[in-house]
């Protein structure tokens, strides 16, 4: 068991692990649980009802958070010709093709997103092995792939998200920061349960959603009924 702290006590006391809450109570609750002074990123954890396993249940996608996330992102765009203009003018912080690529295979690994235009991604498979275990590997199915070069800077800057089932069938996800109004933070991730709703295999059976728990970097997770988080979005 660990030996937390008197701030710590303090903000759970009680509090109920094993209760699950609606989502405006979840959301207040997990506010009143923070009691450090930094302004803690706020992450959903979803279970579902797949089997990773299989290339026809493995969840992917991306969405984007009505109110961003709360920090600043750094977008890195891999194009040429015209989309490089494009790619700047929305806002990237970094735009190139080999230059970039052999950067990276240096060691550089100062920016978050990844965005290439098709035509690009013959030069991105170089360093498939180091984008790819950090999440990074711009894909077709996060529309990180494409030739949409500005509209998919704009939106990564102000908030899009990308994710993917885990293993163990668990979808992680940032859903904003603890300084957010309740009311941006349910929307957040009302958005979010949407989106994983809709991404539902045909071949998953029973219960898709098994669980969702809401935590912040320094708290215990705080366990979310999926019922009012779908219809907050209804």
């Amino acid at each position: 068991m660990p030996n937390h702290g008197k701030k710590y006590r303090k903000a759970v006391e009680g509090y109920d692990s094993q209760q699950t809450y609606p989502l405006a109570e979840a959301v207040e609750l997990l506010k009143k649980l923070h009691y450090v002074k930094f302004d803690e990123s706020v992450d959903l954890a979803a279970r579902l009802g797949v089997d990773p396993r299989h290339a026809d249940q493995m969840v992917r996608g991306a969405v984007a958070l009505p109110h961003g996330i709360g920090k600043s992102v750094r977008v890195l765009v891999f194009a040429k010709g015209d989309k490089v203009a494009e790619a700047r003018d929305a806002g990237a912080d970094f735009v190139g093709g080999p230059d970039l690529v052999e950067k990276i295979q240096g060691g550089w690994l100062d920016f978050d997103k990844v965005v290439a235009t098709p035509d690009m991604m013959g030069n991105v498979g170089r360093i498939g092995r180091i984008l790819g275990p950090r999440g990074l590997m711009p894909n077709p199915k996060t529309g990180t792939v494409t030739f949409d070069v500005a509209k998919t800077v704009q939106e990564l800057k102000a908030g899009k998200i990308d994710f993917r089932v885990e293993k163990a069938g668990i979808v992680h996800a940032p859903v904003g920061r603890m300084s957010f109004d309740a009311d941006k933070l349910a929307e957040n991730i009302a958005a979010l349960v949407d989106t994983l709703v809709r991404l539902k295999p045909a071949s998953a059976k029973g219960n898709y959603i098994k669980s969702l728990t809401l935590s912040g970097t320094m708290t215990p997770g705080v366990r979310l009924d999926p019922n009012s988080a779908l219809k907050a979005r209804a």
